[in-house]
């Protein structure tokens, strides 16, 4: 009986100034498999499908566990999360590339320090550093609670980012994330 196989297909860039290349890898499947231990295998091992040596793939991830956001990419031309994304349920082969939003560091690694930019010029914090009595906070009822708690959720992985189309060079809007 054959045994079964996961093929990836990741979008490869040295640097931002040179060309980008496909480079695709065969891995041995393992149940409840994801992208990042994927990706993992493939960079204790950097050997294409085709049996060459290669560079380890560079890419960001933390928590694996859809918590940090940092290994955000395009997944088979969607935005998600790396670590959530299992392979069992994806399309093969499975094509891995950088957000296209965001400059690009190296492979799949993005430099997403926009979203931190845009936090800082739109003041989205509360200003609370110790050094004066802000008083009794607004009240607010546990309805409105409810509906707010959401919106504090954003773990800045931006894939909202990458997917709207009003978030560009051109319209100077913060994105979602920032809101």
């Amino acid at each position: 009986m054959a045994t079964k196989t996961v093929s990836l297909e990741i979008k490869r860039q040295a640097n931002p100034d040179a060309p980008s290349v496909w480079e695709r890898f065969e891995l041995p499947w393992r149940p409840g498999m994801n992208v990042i231990s994927a990706m993992m295998e493939i960079a204790a091992n950097p050997v294409t499908a085709e049996g060459a040596d290669t560079t380890p793939i560079t890419y960001d991830s933390n928590c694996l566990e859809e918590i940090c956001g940092s290994c955000a990419m395009r997944i088979n031309g969607k935005a998600r999360m790396a670590c959530s994304a299992l392979v069992d349920s994806l399309e093969q082969p499975i094509k891995l590339e950088p957000l296209s939003k965001f400059p690009l560091v190296r492979d799949l690694q993005v430099d997403r320090s926009v979203l931190f930019q845009n936090l800082k010029a739109v003041q989205a914090w509360v200003p609370i550093d110790g050094t004066y009595d802000l008083g009794a906070g607004p009240r607010v009822f546990p309805q409105q609670q409810e509906v707010d708690y959401p919106l504090s959720n954003c773990i800045s992985c931006c894939c909202c980012m990458e997917v709207c189309p009003q978030f560009n060079d051109d319209t100077g809007f913060v994105g979602a994330a920032t809101m």
